[in-house]
């Protein structure tokens, strides 16, 4: 990133300058994609507002995301539902695939070329959890708006619990193997970066974790948030599988899952660019100041600040869906 094409050493702020430029020229180019797009926008608003203000709360959403260490599109979703209510609902949704979509197609390829996703596991939980994620997303854009509101809810407050009781685990599990897991020939070795100490791990409960990663793939295409806060503790806590090849394996899992429920949004129509362009920009720049904040931030506090934003996202949307 700080090198381009290999003559020259632009500094930081260029980067950010073409990335505002670029959000301003996509919303140009497709303001007049769809009558959708005079829907989105408020009245009084200029065509350019929404654009300039979604990029900038998308930088905020993208630093907390990443000092809490989970996907943007879990912050995105019920906060721009919640909070911008003259935005329909599949518009959010649909971008906030997107959004962790890109975050995974970023961080995904230097994870794989390290060697820490395990394709005899990725793929067929890839598999049940993007056929779950179609599904999710046939059911929510076919579902009454009020109730898809009101499961937005009812999961996000579900989020907001797990971050509160959940911890990961660094180590693997080394039992023996399930006739699933011996018919996959899932298992393999670790090397450990912290330790250098090399740990064979296979998986546990194979069966019931590829139950809930559909359940997982339903969630992420009916509410647009992606999988990623699901991803790792189910691969961690319930399957045994070590902490960094769980991470590593759920941008796996999100380029896939995202991919499938994406593509049912834009065949409905439901894609606006005027709304996904800043949004991706302002997460991805909003991630790498949170990267570089990690290490001089308390990011346990930063957390509890996450978690009760989710709250009263959550909170929100169930009072829209009921109304109020």
């Amino acid at each position: 990133m700080n090198s381009l094409f290999g003559f020259f050493h632009p500094p930081r702020w260029i980067w950010y300058a073409v990335a505002i430029l670029l959000t301003l020229l996509g919303a140009i180019f497709f303001r007049d994609m769809a009558h959708a797009a005079e829907e989105a926008v408020p009245a009084g608003w200029p065509w350019w507002g929404l654009p300039i203000a979604l990029f900038a709360l998308t930088c905020v959403l993208g630093v907390l995301a990443a000092l809490a260490g989970i996907g943007g599109s879990v912050l995105f979703v019920p906060i721009v539902s919640g909070f911008a209510p003259f935005i329909h609902l599949d518009f959010v949704r649909s971008a906030g695939l997107i959004v962790a979509l890109t975050g995974a197609l970023s961080a995904g390829p230097g994870l794989i070329r390290k060697n820490l996703v395990h394709t005899r596991l990725a793929i067929p939980i890839s598999l049940i959890a993007s056929m779950g994620s179609i599904v999710g997303a046939v059911l929510g854009l076919a579902l009454p708006l009020a109730t898809v509101q009101i499961s937005l809810g009812v999961a996000i407050l579900l989020i907001a619990a797990i971050m509160i009781t959940v911890r990961v685990s660094n180590e693997g599990y080394s039992g023996p193997p399930s006739p699933l897991v011996r018919m996959l020939g899932i298992e393999g070795r670790y090397v450990d970066p912290e330790t250098g100490n090399e740990v064979a791990w296979r998986p546990k409960n194979m069966g019931l974790g590829l139950v809930l990663f559909s359940g997982v793939g339903v969630m992420a295409g009916m509410f647009g948030l992606g999988a990623g806060w699901a991803n790792v503790p189910l691969l961690t806590l319930l399957m045994g599988v070590p902490l960094r090849m769980a991470v590593a394996t759920s941008y796996f899992l999100l380029a896939i899952t995202d991919t499938s429920a994406a593509l049912v949004y834009i065949n409905r129509g439901a894609l606006l660019p005027l709304i996904a362009v800043p949004s991706v920009l302002g997460i991805m720049l909003g991630a790498r100041a949170g990267s570089w904040l990690l290490v001089r931030m308390p990011s346990k506090s930063i957390r509890y600040v996450v978690i009760g934003v989710l709250i009263l996202a959550g909170g929100r949307a169930l009072l829209r869906g009921f109304g109020i």
